[in-house]
């Protein structure tokens, strides 16, 4: 699979399919969604932010940088601890693979190993992609595999991961993140929802893949799961611009990370649903990459800000994409999160 990344930092295990699908509006691929297809079988046109977004979104690196470098260097440290230096990290594509490389780039920055990385697919609902899973065991032992996302939502593609691993005698269905606010899992660069500035884009700073795609006619019986490279958005790439301004932030004495909210963020989501008459809770999306990701892939409805919160510069880059799309935005006491976005239903749309 062609990308804008460097092979040395990352092997993708996905089919190239630019140009074989066609990408689609918002609107037309929420109705569709919410209609019973599945996300996977379509793709999204990717959105093109305004001036003023990325302005935003170059503060935001600037600001935070060092946060989410210092919050990579305990996780890489925790991974360390846990798996050694024989680990083999398999990140989960998309969001995944800027964090894979960061902790690859920081286990070598701190420990002097060259550890492999690569990236498959698991789609919600659909799975992990057995055939790049085979792929790996055929190289790997399983007890080296360690899968790298982001950052935890709900916890979702957790639960995903935990179901489809069960197969695979040796392979572990922890996940490690740079944030868990959700609180579900150890290996965490922090439980703190912090801003991590690759959730404010998306292909452009996902070294321009798409996010991965998965339908008979196109995905055969052999074939790892697909997803497109938009070559024509190699002039506003930013991958490795994100990925340098981390690293020049690592330090060999991370700080600790922050306390969580006790209990689980899916505790939460669900008292949100129950208050705005949610029936579906794959509708409501928690933490500062979800809400984002609504409000650049989806068709929001609300964001609801932890009042806390409201003014902070980490959501900066949220306020101005709501305006942009008329969104409103409604103070709410949310405990472990600092925002969420709730989906609009589809007989609003």
């Amino acid at each position: 699979m062609r990308s804008s990344y460097n092979e040395e930092d990352v092997v993708l295990l996905l089919k190239d399919i630019s140009g074989m699908v066609k990408p689609q509006p918002t609107e037309e691929r929420e109705r569709l969604i919410q209609s019973g297809g599945h996300y996977s079988e379509m793709l999204p046109i990717e959105y093109v932010p305004t001036d003023r977004y990325m302005k935003i979104y170059k503060e935001t690196l600037d600001i935070y940088s060092g946060t989410v470098a210092q919050a990579v260097g305990r996780l890489a440290d925790r991974i360390m601890k846990k798996k050694g230096a024989d680990v083999v990290l398999v990140s989960l594509a998309r969001a995944g693979i800027p964090v894979g490389i960061l902790v690859k780039r920081y286990m070598k920055f701190k420990y002097g190993v060259d550890v492999p990385h690569y990236s498959i697919s698991i789609i919600r609902g659909r799975g992990i992609d057995h055939n790049a899973m085979r792929y790996l065991l055929d190289r790997y032992l399983a007890e080296r595999l360690l899968f790298v996302d982001g950052w935890i939502g709900k916890g979702a593609i957790l639960n995903e991961l935990k179901k489809e691993i069960a197969v695979y005698k040796g392979v572990s269905s922890e996940i490690a993140v740079v944030a868990d606010p959700a609180n579900v899992t150890e290996l965490c660069g922090t439980h703190e929802d912090i801003l991590i500035p690759s959730s404010c884009l998306n292909c452009t700073v996902s070294g321009l893949i798409s996010r991965t795609f998965l339908r008979d006619d196109i995905i055969g019986e052999d074939d790892f799961h697909g997803a497109a490279f938009y070559e024509e958005l190699k002039d506003a790439d930013l991958s490795y611009e994100f990925i340098d301004a981390i690293e020049r932030e690592f330090t060999l004495l991370p700080e600790p990370g922050g306390s969580s909210a006790k209990g689980s963020g899916v505790d939460e989501v669900r008292e949100v649903a129950k208050e705005y008459q949610v029936e579906d809770i794959n509708l409501i999306k928690p933490g500062i990459g979800e809400a984002t990701r609504v409000l650049l892939r989806r068709v929001p409805w609300m964001i609801l800000v932890n009042e806390r919160y409201k003014d902070s510069r980490e959501l900066k880059h949220l306020v101005r994409l709501a305006q942009e799309k008329h969104v409103p935005i409604e103070a709410y006491p949310l405990r472990h999160y600092k925002c969420c976005g709730i989906i609009k239903k589809i007989g609003d749309i």
